[in-house]
């Protein structure tokens, strides 16, 4: 059977009467120890009724203070026992002045100092000293005596004012220390719970989590970082035992390359794509990105690897590409052999006015369906990394021109008009057609987003590295948010997706892949009712 832990009054209680027992012994042992030493120096001591009557009080009051229940009495009878202890010490030097019995006064008046406090150290001394004074003006030998009674009550003033002063002392740092372990247990139940919580947390999102300390020894490991490469055989949740390719599932890395060693050294990753497992058998996809954790002073303190799996999300990306390009090849074959009828009843002199004008909606409409097509085919050419470019030398200032004007009547429907900069010839390396793809997105888009009566400036820059498009329009613009996805491939925003502003939402993904295949690249800059600037870059080659 459990014993139960005494309550805190009860504890007190006990604390107060061992405390009691102590004091008085430190008393008697004192006092015992100079009887003894004095005994054997001079054996006539114990004929001294004087002195042995002062003793054994001061032996009667150690066997009170053993035996007596100090925890069910008022604390104020404790001091009884320091009162009667200078008593006894004052008889005890009243037989034997010589002896130093007044050196033990200090043991009761420290007590008194202690425990009862100013009025505990004022009273003993006064009371010590009316007891010295009493007993000694009656015994006095010798005029020599009498500064020694004086002295004695200003020792043992000394001596109460200094244990007064350091018992406060302690009493406020022992209340402070309390405070102080208050403050911190709340504080670590506070860590603890939040340690929990976050333990908790970390172990019921589905992407992983590992933390590490500068030693690069991971400290901490969620429940689905070790689910998530238990299937290939890993215990602890650390990649690090098994074959890791690239994005393009063929090249491996090297073992210092690797995503999670570079986060270990405490390199910042940024989403970058891994696939574990061996070629042929069960191989997944994992989305990494690792951050260093700094101290006070910046040094590098460990860090944390997230890490999530999205094999499901590029498998069905692949599919979608797959069935873009599928579906894209086999609308193309037709819809050629639509055209080219459609042309061919054009030609056809004998057609009435009304039968030609609905052939000739059908053939531009055939026309948008071929550019459809057109984007979904280079979509899917560019996710496969196939998009075919063909360097040739060019001039990209004739480029732009013929762009513009095939766009001009598309423009002038709308009162839009076009602001040409001086157009220097700027002769590169490049692929024609690709760069008309990427001038034609541009300045369509310019169009298609201008309002009604704007213009649309168009400039060029050239330099000894790269060639620089510039085509800014006066336009409704974007926020901040609809530019987060802008070169997503199929996003369009949500203010033109119901509007009848047509598009695909392929044209500036598919432009930028272009720019990049040609060694630069596209950004587009925009703000609310203020228009858009798209800028796209050409390296420049020799």
């Amino acid at each position: 059977m459990m014993q139960r832990r005494p309550r805190p009054d009860r504890a007190h209680r006990y604390r107060v009467e061992r405390s009691v027992f102590l004091s008085q012994l430190l008393v008697g042992s004192a006092t015992l120890l100079l009887v003894a030493v004095s005994g054997l120096l001079d054996p006539h001591l114990f004929t001294n009724q004087l002195f042995l009557a002062g003793i054994l009080i001061i032996f009667l009051a150690t066997a009170v203070a053993a035996g007596v229940p100090w925890r069910h009495l008022d604390k104020n009878w404790i001091i009884a026992l320091p009162i009667v202890d200078l008593v006894g010490l004052v008889i005890a030097r009243g037989g034997e002045p010589l002896l130093g019995t007044t050196f033990l006064l200090v043991f009761p008046i420290i007590w008194l100092s202690t425990h009862f406090g100013g009025r505990g150290a004022i009273g003993g001394v006064v009371l010590a000293s009316a007891l010295l004074w009493t007993g000694g003006l009656w015994s006095i030998n010798s005029p020599e005596e009498i500064p020694r009674l004086a002295i004695v009550p200003i020792v043992l003033a000394f001596v109460a004012a200094t244990t007064y002063t350091t018992t406060q002392r302690a009493a406020a740092q022992r209340v402070l220390l309390t405070q102080q372990s208050v403050l911190f247990e709340g504080a670590l139940r506070r860590s603890r719970r939040e340690e929990r919580t976050l333990d908790e947390i970390f172990n019921t999102v589905d992407f992983g989590v590992v933390g590490f300390s500068r030693e690069a020894k991971p400290n901490f490991i969620n429940r689905a970082q070790r689910e998530m490469f238990s299937r290939f055989g890993v215990q602890d949740g650390q990649p690090s035992s098994i074959v890791v390719y690239q994005e393009d599932q063929v090249t491996p890395y090297a073992e210092a390359d690797r995503p999670f060693q570079r986060a270990m050294r405490g390199e910042t990753v940024d989403r970058t794509t891994v696939w574990v497992g061996e070629q042929g058998k069960q191989q997944a996809a994992v989305l990494i990105s690792a951050r260093p954790i700094l101290d006070e002073n910046d040094n590098y303190d460990g860090g944390v690897m997230v890490a999530r799996d999205v094999t499901a999300e590029l498998r069905a990306i692949k599919a979608r590409d797959d069935l873009v390009a599928s579906v894209s090849h086999e609308l193309r074959t037709p819809l050629t052999s639509i055209m080219g009828y459609l042309e061919l009843a054009l030609d056809d002199d004998t057609l009435d006015q009304s039968t030609r004008r609905m052939i000739a909606v059908a053939s531009k409409n055939s026309d948008r369906l071929l550019a459809l097509v057109a984007d979904l085919l280079s979509t899917a050419a560019s996710t496969r990394h196939e998009l075919a470019v063909t360097l040739a030398p060019c001039d990209l200032s004739v480029i732009v021109t013929e762009a513009i004007e095939s766009l001009r009547p598309v423009a002038a429907e709308r009162d839009i008009t076009f602001v040409l900069a001086a157009q220097p010839t700027v002769r590169l390396q490049a692929d024609a057609f690709r760069l008309r793809q990427v001038v034609d997105n541009l300045i369509s888009n310019a169009i298609k987003y201008n309002i009604t009566g704007g213009r649309i400036e168009v400039s060029l820059a050239d330099s000894l590295t790269q060639v620089e498009l510039r085509v800014t329009d006066t336009g409704r613009g974007m926020t901040t948010g609809e530019q987060l996805n802008l070169f997503d491939r199929f996003y369009r925003a949500d203010s033109v997706r119901g509007s009848s502003i047509h598009g695909t939402g392929l044209g500036l993904s598919i432009s930028r892949d272009i720019c990049r295949r040609h060694g630069g690249d596209l950004t587009l800059e925009s703000a609310p009712g203020k228009g858009a600037t798209a800028t796209a870059t050409f390296r420049r080659t020799s």
